[in-house]
């Protein structure tokens, strides 16, 4: 006997259809699955014997063979044990409902019981535009699988419930976005701007990253506040569209990172991996690669504290995804292309010591100290970040102050203006914000003043900017005109882009 049911696979970030191919047939009783079976798939044959025969189901004492086609791509993870047991149940002539139209995935506890697994919202969305009517998925995705419309979504508790609802006498609803509350997850309270201290400067260039998405680095001596001022950056950031919450959940789901219970990231993703992390966690990687830091990053930030203190190998294999927004892991297995757009936050002592420029305590490192440790931060990396910014000690007339300062509030309502105009200048391509402008459109988005235009010839002359770096800088200017609410770059625009990139020529070129 024969049968097939649906299921859905992962490749890289996009989900796509298995079908699960069972046949009995005479001979000593075995049990082989081909088709390119990862150790979990292999393993699944002895959670579905012992589900069927917990669950009240004769397991079929026949030569079993299931082949999970297409058999040319390599199957991880044990989302196939629910499809692997009702195509076992139909051939073995226990299950006759036709399922043509429906797919199927989760795992089986040794009781019945559907647990959760990795990577639901894209093979819900993979199961739509295969054409399925329906999806079965377990209950602990159901959140997940409710963000997705044009397809039938149905939450398992076990498997008592799925074939109470396939012979009909238990029917079961399908998942609904107002079925769950907590469908939208959100990041921690992040600590408001208003506990900051001075430092205008570093709060008005975090808050032009922001709005353009621009990469930023932060420089200055122990205490001053730069690691305080990147922890707050997630209080201005704008709020997602929904193409890039349904981009980054997708990723988050796969790696397994989705807070329990949600179903779409609401928040930007904040990351900031400790600098003992290797190039592979930062990049991703395994035998199956799996997204690293850059990915989990995406549309959010990447906040790397203490810049020099990662690895070389680390900090030069940031260069391509800072370049292109997307990485590509090769593997013997698999070769997997994974989304990056990220921001890139760095923040970094000025020397070893710490003290470089301090105006109260002197500095204790030698000329050859301060040129190695800056000397591990490439050129090409530094050429790569738009805004360097330097963060000084905070005076104690500004620490005593009783005053606060202005609130995250109203500076996300300034970037969440700023990021509109950019989606309305950018409502026809794939575009969201200046930060990954391409140079085809780069003259048409960023128009300049004639006034504005010398300015900038004279910086590029002046400063040795190289051609990417005048790309950038004309970015963050348009960043900075679109928060004025202007629709030409003038001269005061470019002024303070350019200022945003001397920092290299004042430690690294001195």
């Amino acid at each position: 006997m024969f049968a097939r049911i649906k299921s859905m696979g992962l490749l890289g970030v996009d989900g796509f259809p298995i079908d699960v191919e069972a046949d009995l047939s005479q001979g000593l009783p075995g049990f082989d699955v081909v088709g390119l079976p990862g150790a979990a798939v292999r393993e699944s044959r002895d959670r579905v014997r012992a589900s069927m025969k917990n669950s009240g189901f004769t397991y079929p004492v026949s030569r079993i063979t299931v082949n999970l086609a297409p058999a040319d791509v390599r199957k991880e993870g044990s989302v196939y044990d629910l499809p692997l047991l009702l195509a076992l149940l139909k051939a073995s002539g226990q299950l006759n409902q036709p399922l043509e139209d429906a797919a199927f995935v989760g795992e089986l506890s040794l009781t019945g019981e559907v647990r959760p697994v990795r990577g639901v919202l894209p093979m819900v969305l993979a199961a739509r535009a295969a054409g399925l009517r329906r999806i079965f998925i377990p209950a602990g995705n159901a959140a997940e699988g409710a963000v997705v419309d044009g397809i039938e979504v149905y939450p398992l508790p076990d498997l008592a419930a799925l074939l109470g609802h396939l012979s009909g006498e238990r029917p079961l609803p399908p998942a609904r976005p107002e079925d769950y509350p907590g469908l939208y997850a959100g990041a921690e309270e992040a600590a408001d701007f208003a506990d900051v201290k001075g430092q205008l400067a570093a709060r008005r260039a975090l808050e032009v990253a922001a709005a353009g998405a621009h990469n930023i680095l932060l420089i200055g001596p122990p205490g001053s506040g730069k690691s305080m001022l990147a922890r707050r950056l997630p209080s201005i950031l704008p709020d997602m569209t929904r193409g890039e919450a349904l981009e980054a959940t997708k990723i988050h789901s796969i790696a397994g990172t989705l807070p329990g219970g949600a179903g779409l990231l609401r928040s930007r993703p904040f990351r900031a991996p400790h600098h003992g992390v290797s190039a592979a966690g930062l990049i991703g990687g395994g035998a199956i690669p799996r997204p690293g830091e850059v990915s989990l990053a995406h549309r959010g930030v990447l906040f790397l504290d203490e810049l020099p203190e990662f690895s070389r190998a680390a900090m030069e294999s940031l260069r391509q995804p800072l370049e292109d927004g997307t990485v590509t892991i090769s593997r013997v297995n698999a070769s997997l292309t994974y989304p990056c757009a990220f921001m890139l936050v760095a923040a970094m002592n000025p020397c070893p010591c710490g003290y470089r420029g301090h105006p109260t305590r002197p500095c204790t490192c030698s000329p050859n100290a301060r040129k190695a440790y800056l000397a591990k931060v490439s050129g090409p990396l530094l050429d790569r970040v738009d805004l360097q910014i330097e963060v000084p000690p905070v005076e104690f007339d500004q620490l005593a102050a009783g005053e606060k300062a202005e609130g995250s509030a109203a500076i996300r309502e300034r970037v969440n203006a700023a990021r509109a105009r950019q989606l309305r200048r950018y409502r026809n391509t794939a575009l969201t914000c200046n930060a990954h402008l391409p140079a085809g459109l780069l003259r048409e988005a960023c128009p300049l003043t004639a006034a504005a235009e010398r300015l900038l010839r004279g910086a590029f002359d002046r400063l040795g900017l190289s051609a990417r770096a005048y790309d950038r800088l004309l970015k963050v200017a348009r960043t900075i005109a679109d928060l004025d609410g202007a629709d030409t770059i003038d001269t005061g625009h470019v002024a303070e882009a350019v200022q945003y990139r001397s920092l290299d020529r004042k430690y690294w070129q001195e």
